[in-house]
């Protein structure tokens, strides 16, 4: 169903005492390309979440928001107290739809939190897709003996963070206490650059394949890296998988599927 239809969310939240908020359309580019869809999804579908849970006497909500909402802040690593400098119109329907959860909290007292992503990835992710993440994108080209493609100069880091620590920080973000209204970065806190992601998974393949560049796209970020330091504190998170294990965990469960 379309969270964005509100007989479709009420009856998605009916009997709910949390709410995980995982719907959007996760691509930069295709916001780009489409800002009314991707605002319909990713804006009016949180919205109507929002209405459709605090009717239903949902006690939490919790929202995964995007580090895209920092855009190129200056400062490394990113806090949840810096001002926002979305690029695009993802990255802006991302900070809309975690003002609206905060919005929802003061006015209506329906507990939310927003759990801000890093560069997820993980076995499942599927690489089908010129807007799928870098690393299903990287693993799928090494397994077919192709060239990766590299947007810009490689040199670019992201905080590339495991599925498996995503999934603990939203669990630790949906039953702690003392959370609602707040944002909370959950990733690793370290940077990784698309040079260094290539060689990882050289070693990995056993495959001197070597990527071809390409212009930057527009709104692409060039450095991102979390401070964990709030979601240590408050939902004592900490990090379990390394990116190397979890790069050579994604490639066993690709290899598998294929």
């Amino acid at each position: 169903g379309d969270i964005a239809d509100p007989a479709m969310a009420e009856r998605a939240v009916a009997g709910c005492d949390v709410v995980l908020h995982q719907a959007a359309i996760p691509s930069v580019p295709r916001s780009i390309e489409d800002p009314i869809g991707t605002h319909r999804a990713n804006v009016d579908g949180t919205v109507s979440l929002l209405t459709a849970a605090k009717s239903a006497g949902v006690k939490r909500v919790v929202f995964a928001g995007s580090s895209s909402v920092y855009g190129n802040a200056a400062v490394l690593p990113k806090r949840e107290d810096m001002r926002p400098h979305p690029l695009t119109p993802y990255a802006l329907q991302k900070l809309i739809s975690e003002q609206y959860c905060q919005l929802f909290t003061s006015l209506y007292g329906l507990e939310t939190v927003t759990t801000r992503y890093f560069n997820v990835f993980g076995p499942r992710q599927q690489p089908g897709s010129p807007y799928s993440g870098v690393i299903s994108l990287f693993i799928d080209a090494f397994s077919k003996g192709q060239t990766p493609t590299i947007y810009g100069d490689g040199k670019q880091t992201r905080d590339f963070t495991y599925v498996a620590d995503v999934v603990s920080g939203v669990l630790r973000a949906a039953e702690a206490p003392g959370v609602s209204g707040e944002v909370i970065n959950v990733a690793v806190g370290g940077r990784i650059s698309l040079l260094e992601l290539v060689r990882t998974l050289q070693v990995i393949f056993k495959a001197p394949l070597e990527p071809a560049f390409r212009p930057e796209r527009a709104g692409d970020v060039r450095d991102s890296q979390a401070d964990i330091a709030k979601a240590r504190r408050l939902l004592g998170y900490e990090p379990q998988v390394t990116f190397e294990e979890g790069l050579r965990k994604t490639v066993e469960w690709y290899r598998a599927a294929r």
